[in-house]
């Protein structure tokens, strides 16, 4: 009677002060921006499933995701065994032997996750200290103890729980199938009800004080990364990371972008609190790879640190002005008098991003790093006009030009009159057709958006009328905008200039409804991803198909034959725009492979790529730290030996083409778009 007495005070206090602390918690969600993430239930619990219970992501690091594994399922499988213990505090003797035979898989389970899980922490606490992983060895001495602390407290979950089932199995009251512990019950040769009830009271001290223990360490991804998963929205369906628009007509907005935590989102609150600090996003980051100040895991935990820290004076602080208790004469505690940006997280870190989605990809709770960075930009740049200085030029030129370049709206047509001449030169006719003279895009089966690149910048305007001779040698009907174009508003929205964005944004959906354009294929992943996946916020629908994918129908469909077999060694780069943004992998390289080219990848290739540097703005931004991206990249691109490497962006183009200069290989390596490529096969 004393015992259960006793284990209810333990129970019920343990469980008590767990709750308050959630409650807590849910209170510092609340004082960020509400979010709707309850639509398509469907998809995302078929994520959850995947990424959360068969951890497919942790798999994609072979070791660490079979070790981590390891530890989720033994856990998994354990709560049996924690929750037959709790109800053994309250009815003794208890047991789930009256499942019969399920009884014996339990517990043969329970034995052996038992001890696998125990190995795994030991081995895992060797990696810690020894042959510590590049991506954990920046972890500062509070988190690296943090992380010590909680593996010894899972080994002794489980040494409890093995000697429970041992001093049982020498009682002779034990049932099931324990194969472990029969064999630990060998080394001894005789039970004692005394460490029965050591073992009983250890393992329910340890899990309780484990379970109050997390809502305070980064460990309470155990508890957040299942829901936190189910919430995240980037992969329903697989579309990368869709920044929100700000309603800029609703005058009760006195803050654009993210200056603090309440600025934020609660769900990226909830990212802080769920990241593992495991670093896989850390390593694949392009600028800090390449000696960035940029860490996006200290992105996320700086969230979390700010959320800890001024949380509770925030809620406290509400709830006074809530119930009209005046603080005037009370001093603001200094930590309010702070800010996420420049006090917690600097300006440098936040301009080198490329908002690449590497970061992203390699998640393994689902965090989204990409939001908050560009939200923090947006109250740099809207709020206190502190960026780069190199962004005056290009915002001047948006402004001014309609496009980040100093080009006139009119020269847009110049690619047009060029192919015009080269079309008539090689005796063929030319099939484009302008909007403006036809007044519609009903009658057409595409209409091909060239993009501020493709219209003004001389190398790749050579890729556009490529495209554009392909589109004609294939019989399709398309037209195209010309001067009336505008840039989509990508660059300004990755700056942080939202402001800029939403004014290209609305007018080209004035242009495009005017035509009642539906079908776009495009050069540019960067405007394939934004009129996709953006435009659709500001009521414009569009089916927009990126040209490498369009040539690869072509050359499917027959449309396309190539007659010339090009013998050449040829690597492909991925762009992150269209690979991790829109999933498009395949069709740059079948087009290639069309062609007879002899394919070789890159070290980083697919969804493991490797940035070009050129993404989120660094476009128009000067690499003054660490080593250039784009060098890293074209370095691997040149260790494949291939003579042409193989891009399907513009940004890519110009960064390869700029590294490959830089490495002194022009005379030997070419910079080529799959259009040019297919284009010289036929």
């Amino acid at each position: 009677m004393l015992r259960t007495l006793l284990f209810s005070v333990v129970f019920f206090g343990s469980v008590g002060f767990f709750l308050y602390s959630i409650k807590n918690f849910l209170s510092y969600l609340k004082l960020a921006k509400p979010e709707n993430r309850l639509n398509d239930i469907s998809k995302r619990l078929s994520n959850t499933f995947r990424i959360a219970f068969l951890q497919t992501k942790l798999l994609r690091s072979k070791l660490a995701g079979i070790l981590h594994l390891c530890i989720y399922w033994g856990f998994v499988v354990l709560l049996f065994v924690v929750v037959e213990s709790i109800i053994e505090g309250f009815f003794p003797d208890f047991t789930f032997a009256f499942l019969g035979p399920v009884y014996n898989v339990l517990t043969f389970l329970q034995d052996f996750f038992g001890a696998l899980v125990l190995v795994t922490v030991i081995f895992s606490l060797l990696r810690r200290y020894i042959g510590t992983p590049k991506r954990l060895k920046d972890a500062d001495r509070s988190s690296k103890l943090d992380a010590t602390f909680i593996l010894v407290l899972i080994g002794l979950v489980m040494v409890t729980m093995l000697g429970m089932s041992t001093e049982k199995i020498l009682l002779g009251t034990s049932e099931g199938y324990r194969p472990v512990s029969q064999f630990l019950a060998g080394f001894f040769s005789s039970g004692s009800h005394v460490m029965y009830e050591v073992f009983w009271w250890a393992h329910i001290i340890v899990v309780l004080f484990f379970m109050n223990y997390l809502p305070y360490s980064k460990h309470f991804h155990v508890m957040s990364s299942v829901p936190n998963t189910f919430l995240s929205n980037y992969e329903i369906p697989y579309q990368g990371i869709m920044l929100k628009p700000i309603n800029f007509e609703d005058e009760s907005i006195v803050q654009y972008g993210a200056k603090d935590i309440e600025d934020l989102t609660w769900k990226n609150l909830l990212d802080g609190y769920t990241c593992t600090e495991c670093g896989r996003c850390t390593s694949v980051c392009p600028a800090n790879t390449t000696g960035k100040l940029l860490n996006p895991k200290l992105i996320v935990t700086k969230i979390r640190k700010r959320t800890m820290e001024a949380g509770p004076l925030m809620v406290k602080e509400n709830a006074e002005k809530k119930n009209n208790e005046s603080t005037a004469e009370t001093e603001k505690d200094p930590i309010l008098n702070k800010n996420l940006v420049h006090d917690y997280i600097s300006p440098e870190e936040l301009w080198a991003c490329t908002t690449c989605m590497a970061c992203v990809q390699e998640c393994p709770v689902m965090i989204d790093h990409i939001t908050p960075i560009v939200d923090m930009r947006r109250d740099l740049v809207m709020m206190e006009s502190e960026f780069p200085p190199e962004l005056n030029t290009v915002f001047r030129n948006l402004e001014n030009n309609e496009s980040p370049w100093a080009f006139g709206a009119e020269q847009r047509n110049d690619w047009i009159d060029e192919l015009s001449d080269e079309l008539t030169k090689e005796g063929k006719e030319n099939s484009l057709k302008k909007l403006s003279n036809i007044g519609s895009a009903d009658d057409l089966d595409v209409v091909f958006w060239s993009g501020c690149a493709g219209a003004f910048d001389k190398r790749y305007r050579n890729v556009t009328k490529s495209f554009a001779k392909l589109l004609n040698e294939a019989g399709v009907k398309y037209g195209v905008l010309g001067s009336e174009e505008k840039c989509t508003g990508d660059p300004a929205r990755r700056l942080g200039n939202e402001f800029l964005a939403q004014s290209f944004i609305q007018q080209n959906a004035e242009t495009l409804k005017k035509y009642n354009v539906k079908k776009v294929v495009t050069a540019c992943p960067h405007c394939l991803n934004t009129l996709k996946n953006e435009y659709g916020q500001f009521g414009v629908d569009l089916d927009v198909t990126h040209h490498s994918e369009y040539i690869d129908n072509l050359l499917k469909e027959k449309k396309l034959t190539p007659k010339k077999k090009i013998e050449e060694k040829v690597t492909y780069h991925d762009s992150c725009y269209l690979g991790r943004y829109n999933n498009v992998y395949t069709s740059p390289r079948l087009s290639l492979e069309s062609t007879g080219v002899d394919l070789v990848e890159m070290a980083r290739t697919k969804d493991k790529g490797f940035c070009c540097g050129a993404g989120g703005g660094r476009m128009f931004l000067e690499e003054t730290e660490g080593k250039r991206v784009n060098i890293e990249r074209t370095e691997e691109a040149l260790a494949t030996g291939a003579k042409t490497i193989a891009s399907a962006c513009p940004f890519c183009m110009t960064m390869l083409t700029d590294g490959v200069k830089e490495k002194e290989k022009s005379e030997e390596v070419q910079v080529k778009d799959v259009a040019e490529i297919v284009l010289e096969s036929l």
